[in-house]
């Protein structure tokens, strides 16, 4: 049977961190550090390493994202934890309103 597995992020991110951004590795050194990365420290990762992008490149990533339950659940609690509504929360992270919306109603929050 296959496994379902996710790239190893952390090593992904030290060869890029290396390679192209070695000016950057103390700033993301606390993240890499930690034993397994959410997709919160995924994006602030992505964040720290390559700036914000262009409106049409965060488009193409945006449909490229999935989300766990477990993800879901922490992003829900950073809109509680700083008091987002649901506009504030989906362009925070590059979510369209509806997505949260839909994560509330499942997840009963």
């Amino acid at each position: 049977m296959m496994k379902n597995t996710q790239p190893d992020y952390k090593a992904i991110y030290k060869d890029i961190l290396n390679k192209e951004h070695p000016e950057k590795k103390e700033e993301c050194e606390k993240l890499l550090r930690k034993e397994h990365l959410s997709v919160l420290n995924i994006i602030e990762l992505n964040r720290k390493i390559f700036g914000t992008s262009d409106k049409e490149t965060k488009m193409s990533n945006q449909r490229r994202r999935s989300y766990n339950p477990t993800d879901i659940l922490q992003i829900l609690e950073y809109q509680k934890k700083n008091k987002l509504n649901n506009v504030q929360l989906a362009s925070h992270f590059g979510l369209s309103r509806n997505t949260v919306a839909k994560w509330k109603k499942i997840f009963e929050v």
